[in-house]
């Protein structure tokens, strides 16, 4: 089973004002939707959507709204009981194909929601599953979280993923290689931040062709003991570092509607891909087309397997 960790979960809302975003003015919106939202959420949904057994796992009030558009959507999850409502963040689509997010903190858990949480997540792990820690951590959650659970789920037996960023990403990187992920799942920022270069200028390195900065960083990392490596590079595609070996493919093309939601996407595609045993160029393929189909969507609208148009054939070894 994959299981994903929501550690701060969201309701979703996208406003789409179909023309271009002024500041200082009045706007009207053309069309608004909410969706339940948080990184562990969009992947889970993608694997639900793909037919693989899948768990959430989220800290949220029994009123909250939230769950109530989990249980819409059919994706199995449990929750902890926890005090303050689950954050709102705003999406606000305006032409030209700009997206800008407004993102609350979210409520600040207490000493016991948090042991809460934690025991929740353990609980529901087995040996041999699959579990992926996806995205900020809520106000009151330590700084080395993700570092203690990868620890405490690779003591169970499961392979253990993680996509975050700024304060929860570097405790994680000053923890390798005593404490490594069997997954990781960097975009170009987030890779500059572990590695202490400019993520900006990898991603536009990629973008003109020359690939040696992202590679060289995926595959320390993958030397560190990060079993592997999943670089999101935007439009300029993607980098996979495993087995000792970095593979690279662009991204195929498609319409771009939202990006919100794309990474979890990719990250969806390869759990997906990883689960049913295709090798380290399907993988790559599957998360990108994940990644490319999510961006065609509206909102935070996570791909069915049918909108999903994978081509190992664009993947070539480094």
């Amino acid at each position: 089973m994959i299981i994903t960790l929501t550690a701060n979960p969201s309701l979703d809302r996208t406003v789409d004002l179909g023309g271009p975003l002024t500041p200082g003015g009045v706007h009207r919106i053309g069309a608004e939707s909410t969706q339940p939202g948080g990184k562990g959420i969009n992947v889970a949904l993608g694997v639900h959507r793909a037919g693989l057994p899948v768990l959430a796992v989220l800290p949220a009030a029994p009123s909250d709204p939230l769950l109530e558009l989990l249980e819409a959507a059919g994706l199995p999850h449990r929750s902890c009981t926890v005090a303050g409502r689950v954050r709102t963040n705003l999406t606000v689509l305006s032409t030209p194909q700009t997206t800008t997010k407004l993102n609350e903190p979210g409520a600040t858990l207490s000493p016991a929601e948090v042991t809460a949480l934690e025991e929740l997540l353990l609980g529901a792990v087995a040996a041999g599953d699959s579990v992926m820690l996806s995205g900020s951590l809520a106000p009151g959650l330590p700084t080395d979280t993700y570092v203690r659970l990868v620890q405490s789920l690779q003591g169970i037996g499961a392979r253990v993923g993680v996509d975050t960023s700024e304060s929860p990403l570097t405790a994680l990187a000053a923890a390798l290689p005593g404490t490594a992920p069997d997954f990781l799942k960097p975009n170009a920022e987030e890779l500059g931040q572990i590695v202490g270069t400019d993520g900006v200028l990898l991603e536009q390195q990629a973008a003109a062709g020359e690939l040696t900065g992202v590679r060289d960083a995926a595959l320390d990392l993958h030397r560190q003991g990060v079993g592997a490596v999943l670089v999101t590079l935007g439009a300029a595609g993607g980098l996979l570092a495993t087995d000792g070996t970095a593979w690279y493919s662009p991204s195929p093309a498609g319409p771009v509607v939202s990006t919100v939601g794309a990474g979890d996407s990719a990250t969806a595609g390869y759990l997906i891909a990883r689960e049913r045993g295709e090798d380290p160029r399907e993988r790559l393929a599957r998360s990108l087309a994940y990644g490319t189909a999510a961006v065609g969507l509206p909102g935070t609208t996570i791909p069915r397997p049918d909108q999903v148009r994978p081509d190992a054939e664009r993947v070539i070894r480094l």
